[in-house]
């Protein structure tokens, strides 16, 4: 537990952004790894790992650097988690009721839970990603949830992250990422209606 503190005291934004600037010839590789690494550390602060991508890149350029890392993150942590399933402590963690409930819900559900769950940033995604890949559920099913949901959520914070203040002092920047999150969801729900449609033929 100490040594979880010290490296979330350790990675402030000011402390990353000096990271990222000592090592700068190596592009946006450190702020992409840093996101990728933070799906299997889930104590590591994605917030101000996503802030600083923003701020050190710009606004798009950090954006799509965290969305990146995420996405590559949770599909390694979903394969990883699929194919041990077989193993005794997974199995074991199988048994739980709190985990079967959630993967009920998921297998259920599918997009949605999936989608609205990781759009925000304080949902445990690193559980998500576990459940996901102990369920039933359809790798695309999954993956639309992923890509769109992380989209608007580290969107959300890159736009925070990269003007702060501005987007205090401006509420309809607020509205404009709701409005992202509704459309996506709508956009996701089609999508996978005819991945299954076509799936049944």
């Amino acid at each position: 537990m100490e040594f979880i503190e010290y490296i979330k005291e350790l990675l402030t934004m000011e402390n990353l952004l000096e990271v990222l600037e000592e090592y700068q010839s190596f592009g946006p590789l450190p702020g992409f790894l840093l996101v990728v690494l933070e799906a299997f550390l889930p104590f590591l602060p994605l917030i101000v790992i996503v802030m600083a991508n923003a701020a050190a890149f710009g606004l798009w350029l950090g954006f799509l650097i965290s969305w990146a890392g995420a996405v590559v993150g949770a599909v390694i942590v979903y394969y990883f988690v699929h194919k041990l399933q077989r193993y005794p402590r997974i199995q074991a963690l199988l048994r739980k009721e709190k985990i079967r409930k959630m993967m009920s819900w998921i297998e259920r559900h599918g997009f949605g839970p999936i989608f609205f769950l990781l759009c925000f940033p304080f949902t445990p995604s690193f559980l998500i990603n576990v459940v996901a890949g102990l369920s039933k559920i359809k790798f695309y099913q999954f993956f639309l949830a992923l890509v769109a949901g992380k989209m608007v959520m580290i969107f959300t914070i890159s736009y925070i992250g990269y003007d702060i203040i501005s987007f205090i002092r401006a509420p309809i920047k607020t509205a404009i990422a709701i409005t992202i999150m509704l459309v996506l969801w709508f956009i996701g729900k089609k999508v996978e209606l005819r991945l299954q449609l076509s799936g049944e033929k």
